[in-house]
């Protein structure tokens, strides 16, 4: 029977899991492609990777209808796999993994575009992503203040309420906040840009992870025209990221993630510095067999004593 491990890796060990990755010298831009198909209820998801040790798919669901039937928008499941003799070892909920991962990749690009003294959060989006990169930032960097900025005023309550309960300065603003903000992330299903790039100062790092897809955008052409651009994969990024590609990006302008890990990647101080996700299948194996790891880390101390 497969292992059906709860996600509780914490923020920090998730971030860990991508960066031990990069490290060891993962190359994102050989990563494989996603693979979409358009269903009556949205879009089903084929996203498959693999290490030497681990190989893993995740089949994932977006049904925009969804949260108006009080369901998650996000759904499927994920399929971890032995490297060596693609033997099933877990089937964890894709759902989750998501949630888990996108901050933690997010958290791994802005603990290195951030000023180190950022404090102020502008978070743009008051669902699952928005607490999760709440969370992922929150290990990270020295927060101090969150303004959060979304349609529904009974959710950006919500989640100004949550931060507070973590030690924050919150408070529920207007899109003009990116105007003092250290970071600004974009967690939405918006289509057209959000704010101002002009507003945003030249000691921010934003990020907008919202969008997959060519013709969707949470940022403007402002923004991308005056800040350094930087990507998961520079492949993924011009398949699949409307922000870079409607204003017409080139590829040369792009640093992929793990020469930002790695240290390659210039990170200048006199501009915003945006990096834009797309989601990528070699991050969810990363932290899935991180929590599988762990998950057999505690079976083995309880069977030991």
């Amino acid at each position: 029977m497969l292992a059906q491990p709860a996600l509780d890796l914490t923020p920090t060990q998730a971030v860990e899991a991508l960066e031990r990755v990069l490290l060891d010298g993962l190359d994102p831009e050989a990563a494989p492609p996603r693979t979409s198909v358009p269903v009556p209820a949205g879009e089903l998801l084929l996203m498959p990777a693999a290490s030497a040790a681990y190989a893993g798919v995740k089949i994932a669901g977006v049904a925009p209808a969804n949260p108006g039937r009080g369901l998650a928008r996000i759904t499927g499941s994920y399929l971890l796999l032995d490297g060596p003799t693609l033997r099933p070892l877990a089937l964890l909920d894709g759902a989750a993994l998501t949630t888990l991962r996108t901050p933690a990749v997010t958290a791994l690009a802005l603990r290195r575009l951030a000023v180190p003294e950022a404090g102020h959060l502008v978070l743009f989006g008051a669902g699952p992503q928005a607490y999760g990169h709440l969370d992922a930032l929150r290990a990270v960097l020295p927060l101090t203040r969150l303004t959060v900025v979304a349609r529904s005023a009974g959710p950006a309550a919500e989640l100004a309420a949550y931060a507070t309960s973590h030690g924050l300065a919150a408070s529920v603003g207007t899109p003009d906040a990116v105007s003092g903000a250290d970071l600004v992330v974009c967690c939405t299903t918006a289509r057209t840009p959000l704010f101002d790039g002009r507003l945003v100062p030249g000691r921010a790092a934003v990020a907008a992870v919202g969008s997959h897809e060519a013709s969707a955008r949470e940022v403007d052409g402002a923004l991308v025209a005056r800040s350094a651009l930087y990507v998961e994969a520079r492949a993924a990024a011009l398949r699949e990221a409307g922000d870079l590609l409607i204003p017409g990006v080139a590829a040369e302008r792009l640093a992929n993630l793990s020469e930002l890990v790695n240290g390659t990647a210039v990170v200048p101080t006199d501009r915003p510095r945006f990096f834009k996700s797309v989601g990528m299948a070699w991050q969810d194996l990363a932290v899935a067999a991180a929590q599988y790891e762990l998950h057999a880390a505690r079976r083995n101390v309880s069977q030991s004593t």
